[in-house]
């Protein structure tokens, strides 16, 4: 039961629509970083490390590319390859928005954690390949270039499609309203001033 007090957009997986989703998407953002940064102080078995490691960052990377972004931001991306030239491009996706049949509202806290999460993993991997460095582990380091291609693909892809359905968003208001242009700007503007 969410708390009565409780703001919009706090961080308190309570106040979640998707709480099984939310909770399932940090256990394996958490889970992908523990095996190596206990590895790292604990042991000099890289090869478990490594294994279970790579396991736990391949299931992170499929249930945030697949469900995670989805169900809790309205989100999904893939990357579609053309069999007769070899060229791949990117496809994104977004859930229609409020005002259009079958949107929805994204939730404040949903949408709050899976931003956070989604950027801090990647500063965190950052870090671990420092300190490897400065510890002199340079065998960890393939692992961490590892985990830094998944969750930056991860968070350029999502980021990218967050960007893409705020602009289809923008179009679409602009032309069924009439008024393509003070809608635009307006949306630019409101758009910067909640960024900052």
């Amino acid at each position: 039961m969410a708390d009565i007090n409780a703001t919009p957009g706090e961080l308190n997986w309570r106040l979640s629509a998707h709480p099984i989703t939310l909770v399932t998407f940090l256990a394996f953002r958490i889970s992908s970083l523990l095996p190596y940064l206990l590895g790292l102080l604990f042991t000099d078995d890289l090869v478990l490390v490594f294994i279970i490691t790579i396991l736990l960052l391949a299931a992170d990377f499929y249930y945030l590319k697949n469900i995670a972004g989805r169900r809790l931001v309205g989100l999904r991306w893939w990357n579609e390859v053309n069999t007769q030239t070899g060229d791949t491009h990117w496809v994104f996706e977004s859930a229609p928005q409020p005002n259009e049949p079958g949107g929805r509202v994204v939730n404040a806290t949903d949408r709050r954690f899976f931003w956070l999460a989604l950027y801090v993993q990647p500063a965190l991997w950052i870090a671990l390949a420092i300190w490897a460095t400065v510890s002199l582990k340079f065998l960890w380091l393939p692992l961490v270039v590892i985990a830094l291609v998944l969750t930056i693909t991860n968070t350029l892809a999502f980021s990218r499609c967050d960007k893409f359905s705020q602009a289809s968003g923008l179009v679409e208001r602009g032309l069924h309203s009439g008024s393509l242009a003070r809608n635009v700007g307006g949306a630019l503007l409101s758009r910067f001033l909640t960024r900052s």
